[in-house]
């Protein structure tokens, strides 16, 4: 479903909240419909071990690849039975507040995708649990490291595609900003799917668990895609890459605004993008079920790789 909507710009809902409603806001679990915050999390936790050893079992894949230096900067590649470097890659970005999470825990779609004749690609990168000053340039930093190392190794690829969940998909999001000049090669790029994402930083410099990772006012604009595609304006490099952004239907109220007001802002700005809200599926919901293949999602990532309506 496309939801469409583009409206006249006004002050952001959540400046006029209390910061206990903000907490509430950018706290996932409490929104949660069918089990409780803990057992949400902890269920989320062990559907992501159990999809994970699977896939390494069931699939070909090279683990722990480094992409860089750094001794965080590494991704597993799982590849499908028919293996070719003329392969579409779907490389995912896993959530967590940009403080917790792993690649170690994030194989979801990995079996439904390959089983299709996609390769995955999930990346690890530089955590800031202590919330450190720079860590989120330097993640950004990671993350188009990580994909210049994709397009580099496998050069015949038929198309990238950039998946992030929630923190992940704020990553994602950067990489339309970046600048591919500097890495000396332009990725393949050909779809976005921005799952559950924060696109405008601002609001979480008010809420208890990211107020140590953004600091100023800077940080928040510096990294909020959001806010940049506002104040300037860009082209896309590709207007026939597709950029989803995708939310879950109990995901809050500011999550919705997030991804709605973002979708409007790319679109505004002459991007190929759609906004789609996932029925009755929470912030963790939305991504454990990619271990379907009859899962909207899944159906829509397949379709969107292979260039097919749905």
């Amino acid at each position: 479903m496309d939801v469409a909507g583009e409206g006249c710009k006004r002050e952001a809902p959540w400046k006029k909240m209390s910061k206990e409603e903000l907490e509430h806001q950018y706290s996932p679990s409490r929104w949660v419909v069918r089990r409780g915050p803990e057992e949400a999390l902890k269920t989320y936790l062990q559907m992501g071990n159990h999809a994970t050893q699977r896939a390494r079992a069931s699939r070909r894949s090279l683990l722990d690849v480094p992409y860089g230096d750094g001794e965080g900067e590494k991704l597993d590649i799982y590849f499908p039975k028919e293996a070719s470097e003329a392969l579409p890659f779907l490389v995912f970005f896993h959530g967590g507040y940009w403080q917790s999470g792993s690649k170690d825990t994030s194989a979801f779609m990995v079996s439904p995708l390959t089983e299709e004749g996609v390769a995955v690609v999930i990346v690890a990168y530089d955590l800031a649990p202590k919330g450190d000053a720079g860590a989120l340039d330097r993640m950004v930093d990671q993350v188009t490291q990580s994909i210049t190392f994709v397009q580099t190794r496998y050069p015949g690829n038929q198309g990238i595609y950039l998946c992030g969940h929630s923190a992940g998909a704020h990553l994602a999001a950067m990489m339309l900003l970046a600048d591919w000049t500097k890495r000396g090669v332009t990725p393949n790029l050909k779809g976005f799917f921005l799952v559950s994402g924060i696109y405008d930083l601002e609001p979480l410099m008010h809420t208890s668990e990211n107020a140590r990772l953004l600091t100023t006012l800077e940080d928040a604009q510096r990294n909020s895609p959001q806010w940049r595609l506002e104040t300037a304006p860009m082209p896309p490099k590709d207007p026939a890459c597709h950029i989803l952004v995708i939310v879950g239907q109990h995901d809050s109220p500011e999550f919705h605004r997030q991804s709605r007001e973002f979708y409007q802002t790319l679109r505004q700005g002459g991007w190929r993008a759609s906004l789609d809200e996932l029925h009755d599926v929470d912030h963790f919901e939305i991504l454990w079920n990619l271990t379907r293949k009859d899962f909207a999602l899944t159906q829509i990532i397949l379709k969107t790789i292979f260039q097919e309506s749905w």
